[in-house]
Protein backbone atom coordinates (compact mmCIF):
# COMPACT_ATOMS: atom_id res chain seq x y z
CA UNK A 1 0.00 0.00 0.00
CA UNK A 2 1.06 3.42 -1.12
CA UNK A 3 1.43 5.70 1.63
CA UNK A 4 -0.12 9.34 0.91
CA UNK A 5 2.84 11.24 2.70
CA UNK A 6 6.32 12.51 1.84
CA UNK A 7 8.90 11.88 4.52
CA UNK A 8 8.04 12.89 8.13
CA UNK A 9 8.89 16.39 8.72
CA UNK A 10 10.26 14.62 12.06
CA UNK A 11 12.87 12.54 9.98
CA UNK A 12 16.09 13.60 11.15
CA UNK A 13 17.17 13.19 7.84
CA UNK A 14 15.21 15.81 6.03
CA UNK A 15 17.24 18.33 5.74
CA UNK A 16 20.30 15.96 4.60
CA UNK A 17 17.69 14.57 1.46
CA UNK A 18 18.03 15.42 -2.45
CA UNK A 19 15.48 16.46 -4.69
CA UNK A 20 13.87 13.76 -6.82
CA UNK A 21 15.48 15.77 -9.78
CA UNK A 22 19.00 15.79 -8.37
CA UNK A 23 19.01 11.93 -7.86
CA UNK A 24 17.63 11.10 -11.24
CA UNK A 25 20.26 13.64 -12.85
CA UNK A 26 23.06 12.45 -10.83
CA UNK A 27 22.14 8.11 -10.83
CA UNK A 28 20.14 7.58 -14.09
CA UNK A 29 22.79 4.84 -15.71
CA UNK A 30 22.43 6.55 -19.20
CA UNK A 31 23.48 9.80 -18.21
CA UNK A 32 27.23 10.45 -18.61
CA UNK A 33 26.82 13.68 -15.63
CA UNK A 34 30.82 14.96 -15.18
CA UNK A 35 29.41 15.79 -11.45
CA UNK A 36 29.40 12.92 -8.75
CA UNK A 37 27.12 12.69 -5.99
CA UNK A 38 27.59 10.24 -2.91
CA UNK A 39 24.16 8.95 -0.62
CA UNK A 40 25.89 7.20 2.63
CA UNK A 41 25.14 5.12 5.63
CA UNK A 42 27.04 4.68 8.69
CA UNK A 43 26.43 2.38 11.42
CA UNK A 44 28.58 2.49 14.61
CA UNK A 45 29.72 -0.39 16.29
CA UNK A 46 26.82 -2.62 17.52
CA UNK A 47 24.08 0.42 17.61
CA UNK A 48 20.60 -0.25 15.58
CA UNK A 49 21.00 3.58 14.45
CA UNK A 50 21.88 4.32 10.90
CA UNK A 51 23.64 7.76 10.14
CA UNK A 52 22.61 9.23 6.79
CA UNK A 53 23.65 12.13 4.56
CA UNK A 54 24.95 12.76 1.23
CA UNK A 55 27.75 14.62 -0.57
CA UNK A 56 29.01 16.15 -4.06
CA UNK A 57 32.31 17.29 -5.55
CA UNK A 58 33.63 20.21 -4.22
CA UNK A 59 37.13 20.97 -5.28
CA UNK A 60 38.41 17.41 -4.14
CA UNK A 61 36.04 14.56 -5.28
CA UNK A 62 33.26 13.41 -2.76
CA UNK A 63 35.67 10.36 -1.72
CA UNK A 64 38.01 12.82 -0.23
CA UNK A 65 35.40 14.94 0.82
CA UNK A 66 33.46 12.10 3.03
CA UNK A 67 37.10 10.93 4.52
CA UNK A 68 38.18 13.96 5.24
CA UNK A 69 34.70 15.25 7.33
CA UNK A 70 35.00 11.87 8.82
CA UNK A 71 38.05 11.69 9.97
CA UNK A 72 38.02 15.26 11.06
CA UNK A 73 35.93 14.26 13.85
CA UNK A 74 36.60 14.97 17.28
CA UNK A 75 35.06 11.08 18.68
CA UNK A 76 36.77 9.15 15.13
CA UNK A 77 40.24 7.50 16.21
CA UNK A 78 41.74 4.78 14.46
CA UNK A 79 40.13 2.26 17.07
CA UNK A 80 36.43 2.75 15.97
CA UNK A 81 34.47 0.53 14.86
CA UNK A 82 31.85 0.78 12.12
CA UNK A 83 30.41 0.10 8.60
CA UNK A 84 30.04 2.26 5.94
CA UNK A 85 28.09 2.08 3.08
CA UNK A 86 28.28 4.10 0.18
CA UNK A 87 25.63 4.73 -3.16
CA UNK A 88 27.94 6.55 -5.91
CA UNK A 89 27.07 7.91 -9.07
CA UNK A 90 30.09 7.50 -10.30
CA UNK A 91 32.91 4.59 -9.15
CA UNK A 92 35.82 5.73 -7.65
CA UNK A 93 38.75 7.10 -9.91
CA UNK A 94 42.42 5.57 -8.85
CA UNK A 95 43.52 8.75 -7.02
CA UNK A 96 40.42 8.53 -4.98
CA UNK A 97 41.00 4.35 -4.54
CA UNK A 98 44.00 4.64 -3.07
CA UNK A 99 42.77 7.39 -0.75
CA UNK A 100 40.23 5.35 0.54
CA UNK A 101 43.08 2.47 1.02
CA UNK A 102 45.02 4.44 3.13
CA UNK A 103 41.95 5.70 5.38
CA UNK A 104 40.67 1.79 5.69
CA UNK A 105 44.53 0.95 6.44
CA UNK A 106 44.35 3.38 9.15
CA UNK A 107 41.44 2.51 10.70
CA UNK A 108 40.93 -1.20 10.56
CA UNK A 109 37.88 -1.50 12.41
CA UNK A 110 35.86 0.18 9.40
CA UNK A 111 34.17 -2.09 6.69
CA UNK A 112 33.01 -0.32 3.29
CA UNK A 113 30.21 -1.17 0.96
CA UNK A 114 30.14 0.52 -2.05
CA UNK A 115 27.27 0.73 -4.72
CA UNK A 116 28.07 2.54 -8.16
CA UNK A 117 25.57 3.43 -10.89
CA UNK A 118 28.28 4.07 -13.44
CA UNK A 119 31.87 3.51 -13.94
CA UNK A 120 33.93 6.39 -14.20
CA UNK A 121 36.43 5.96 -17.36
CA UNK A 122 36.24 2.18 -16.98
CA UNK A 123 38.59 1.86 -19.74
CA UNK A 124 41.62 3.90 -18.20
CA UNK A 125 44.12 0.47 -16.60
CA UNK A 126 44.81 2.95 -13.67
CA UNK A 127 40.91 3.24 -12.84
CA UNK A 128 40.67 -0.54 -13.56
CA UNK A 129 43.95 -1.27 -11.47
CA UNK A 130 42.60 0.86 -8.69
CA UNK A 131 39.22 -0.81 -8.26
CA UNK A 132 40.81 -3.76 -8.06
CA UNK A 133 43.15 -3.08 -5.61
CA UNK A 134 39.67 -1.81 -3.53
CA UNK A 135 38.63 -5.45 -4.26
CA UNK A 136 41.73 -7.30 -2.88
CA UNK A 137 41.97 -4.77 0.52
CA UNK A 138 38.28 -6.54 1.27
CA UNK A 139 36.06 -3.78 -0.01
CA UNK A 140 33.16 -5.11 -1.86
CA UNK A 141 31.76 -3.07 -5.04
CA UNK A 142 28.37 -3.00 -6.70
CA UNK A 143 26.52 -1.62 -9.31
CA UNK A 144 23.10 -0.80 -8.36
CA UNK A 145 20.75 -2.82 -8.75
CA UNK A 146 16.72 -1.90 -8.62
CA UNK A 147 16.69 -3.05 -4.84
CA UNK A 148 19.74 -0.02 -4.75
CA UNK A 149 17.84 2.66 -6.14
CA UNK A 150 14.81 1.99 -3.97
CA UNK A 151 16.39 2.06 -1.18
CA UNK A 152 18.02 5.32 -2.04
CA UNK A 153 14.90 6.93 -3.37
CA UNK A 154 13.24 5.87 -0.08
CA UNK A 155 16.00 7.03 2.45
CA UNK A 156 17.52 9.72 0.80
CA UNK A 157 15.27 11.52 -1.12
CA UNK A 158 12.75 14.04 -0.41
CA UNK A 159 9.87 12.59 -2.85
CA UNK A 160 6.56 14.42 -2.82
CA UNK A 161 3.45 13.26 -0.64
CA UNK A 162 1.99 9.70 -2.15
CA UNK A 163 5.51 9.09 -4.32
CA UNK A 164 7.45 6.71 -2.47
CA UNK A 165 6.44 3.99 -4.59
CA UNK A 166 6.55 5.91 -7.63
CA UNK A 167 10.97 6.20 -7.86
CA UNK A 168 12.99 6.22 -11.31
CA UNK A 169 12.93 2.17 -12.82
CA UNK A 170 16.12 2.91 -14.88
CA UNK A 171 16.48 -0.27 -17.83
CA UNK A 172 18.05 -3.14 -15.93
CA UNK A 173 20.16 -3.98 -19.26
CA UNK A 174 22.33 -0.98 -18.53
CA UNK A 175 22.95 -2.36 -15.00
CA UNK A 176 24.01 -5.62 -16.33
CA UNK A 177 26.20 -4.21 -18.44
CA UNK A 178 27.83 -2.34 -16.11
CA UNK A 179 27.94 -5.63 -13.76
CA UNK A 180 29.66 -7.50 -16.96
CA UNK A 181 32.19 -4.65 -16.66
CA UNK A 182 32.51 -4.49 -13.55
CA UNK A 183 33.14 -8.36 -13.78
CA UNK A 184 36.08 -8.01 -16.16
CA UNK A 185 37.92 -5.01 -14.31
CA UNK A 186 37.92 -7.44 -11.36
CA UNK A 187 39.04 -10.67 -12.95
CA UNK A 188 41.83 -8.52 -14.86
CA UNK A 189 40.31 -9.26 -18.58
CA UNK A 190 40.35 -6.37 -21.18
CA UNK A 191 37.07 -4.02 -21.16
CA UNK A 192 34.13 -5.50 -23.26
CA UNK A 193 32.09 -2.14 -22.64
CA UNK A 194 32.03 0.95 -24.66
CA UNK A 195 30.00 3.80 -23.90
CA UNK A 196 29.88 6.74 -26.55
CA UNK A 197 27.46 9.84 -26.09
CA UNK A 198 25.89 12.06 -29.07
CA UNK A 199 25.44 15.39 -26.98
CA UNK A 200 23.20 16.93 -29.71
CA UNK A 201 20.46 14.66 -29.14
CA UNK A 202 21.46 13.15 -25.25
CA UNK A 203 21.50 9.65 -26.90
CA UNK A 204 23.70 7.38 -24.88
CA UNK A 205 25.18 4.18 -26.45
CA UNK A 206 26.66 0.64 -25.03
CA UNK A 207 28.27 -1.32 -27.32
CA UNK A 208 29.86 -4.77 -26.28
CA UNK A 209 33.40 -6.62 -27.62
CA UNK A 210 33.81 -9.43 -26.62
CA UNK A 211 36.80 -11.90 -26.84
CA UNK A 212 37.49 -15.73 -25.72
CA UNK A 213 38.88 -14.57 -23.21
CA UNK A 214 35.71 -13.12 -21.62
CA UNK A 215 33.80 -16.10 -22.60
CA UNK A 216 36.10 -18.21 -21.12
CA UNK A 217 36.56 -16.46 -17.76
CA UNK A 218 32.80 -14.74 -17.01
CA UNK A 219 30.81 -16.80 -14.86
CA UNK A 220 28.75 -18.43 -17.18
CA UNK A 221 25.09 -17.15 -14.94
CA UNK A 222 26.59 -13.08 -15.72
CA UNK A 223 26.85 -13.94 -19.36
CA UNK A 224 23.26 -15.90 -19.11
CA UNK A 225 22.22 -12.65 -17.56
CA UNK A 226 22.82 -9.90 -20.25
CA UNK A 227 21.22 -12.21 -23.04
CA UNK A 228 24.63 -12.80 -24.51
CA UNK A 229 24.60 -16.69 -24.73
CA UNK A 230 21.82 -18.88 -24.37
CA UNK A 231 21.55 -22.01 -22.01
CA UNK A 232 22.08 -25.72 -23.23
CA UNK A 233 19.18 -27.74 -23.11
CA UNK A 234 19.72 -31.27 -23.15
CA UNK A 235 17.13 -33.89 -24.71
CA UNK A 236 16.12 -37.45 -24.41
Amino acid sequence: MTSEKGPSTGDPTLRRRIEPWEFDIFYDPRELRKEACLLYEIKWGMSPKIWRSSGKNTTNHVEVNFIEKLTSERRFHSSISCSITWFLSWSPCWECSQAIREFLSQHPGVTLVIYVARLFWHTDQQNRQGLRDLVNSGVTIQIMRASEYYHCWRNFVNYPPGEEAHWPRYPPLWMMLYALELHCIILSLPPCLKISRRWQNHLTFFRLHLQNCHYQTIPPHILLATGLIQPSVTWR
